[in-house]
């Protein structure tokens, strides 16, 4: 009878903790971009009863926007997905280790290794389009020219909205994409990844071997660069299967 007064007491336990679901969701922006970026996204989070919070990266350099990640995890009171945008895939990498991360979802993100060079792996791909555009400055800082940032990195986008997108994006260092990570927390945790199929600012074929090396829960999107904003349902629904 006590056999069975524990086991019962443990499929309880064991029942309780696989529906329990992750209420907070992080959401990092990526180069090109501010934390707006995930506006659609957030407002279908949150209608689900989730708190969520956008970082605001500085786009500075790796250890600048990780630094900008660790504060807002240091904020949420318990289990949280942890959720990266193209440069922000390499953030989440960087920052997904913490205790508080439960589950990590990519978003046509980066997702390099410890210590591996990025730069060096994504040249044996097809060199997107987008990267023709970029605009470099006398003060070290970068940003993409209109046309590129509203035929390639915002294809799919309604012309006049994706320049109001272009107006605000966020310009870069110059030497932010050298930085390498430390650790890569896609190996520790849950991960997930949503491939832009018509990406012309990363190569899908690219995002698809980080998919599979990853061994990420994956879905593949018709959409360009910002998936989040084209197919916003689709990317809060995937957040939503990380958080179960």
């Amino acid at each position: 009878m006590k056999k069975l007064l524990l086991a019962g007491a443990f499929a309880a336990l064991f029942s309780g903790a696989a529906s329990a679901s992750v209420d907070n969701i992080v959401l990092v922006h990526g180069a090109y971009a501010d934390g707006s970026c995930w506006n659609e996204v957030i407002a279908l989070l949150q209608k689900e009863g989730k708190h969520v919070t956008s970082v605001q990266n500085p786009l500075t350099s790796l250890a600048d926007d990780a630094e900008a990640t660790r504060r807002v995890l240091a904020l949420q009171d318990g289990p949280t997905v942890l959720v990266g945008h193209s440069w922000a895939g390499t953030v989440i990498s960087e920052t997904g280790g913490d205790p508080k991360v439960k589950a990590l979802v990519y978003v046509a993100a980066r997702a390099p290794d410890a210590g591996e060079d990025y730069g060096a792996l994504a040249a044996t791909f097809p060199a997107p389009p987008a990267s023709k555009g970029l605009v470099r400055s006398p003060d070290g800082f970068a940003q993409l020219s209109e046309e590129a940032f509203v035929r390639d990195f915002a294809g799919d986008l309604d012309p006049a909205r994706a320049r109001v997108l272009y107006a605000g994006q966020g310009r870069i260092s110059q030497t932010l994409f050298s930085g390498r990570t430390t650790q890569a927390a896609w190996k520790l945790k849950p991960t997930y990844y949503a491939v832009s199929a018509n990406d012309r600012t990363t190569s899908p074929d690219l995002e698809r071997f980080l998919a599979r090396r990853m061994g990420a829960r994956t879905i593949e999107l018709p959409s360009s660069h910002l998936s989040m904003i084209s197919h916003a349902r689709e990317i809060a629904d995937l957040i939503l299967e990380a958080a179960k």
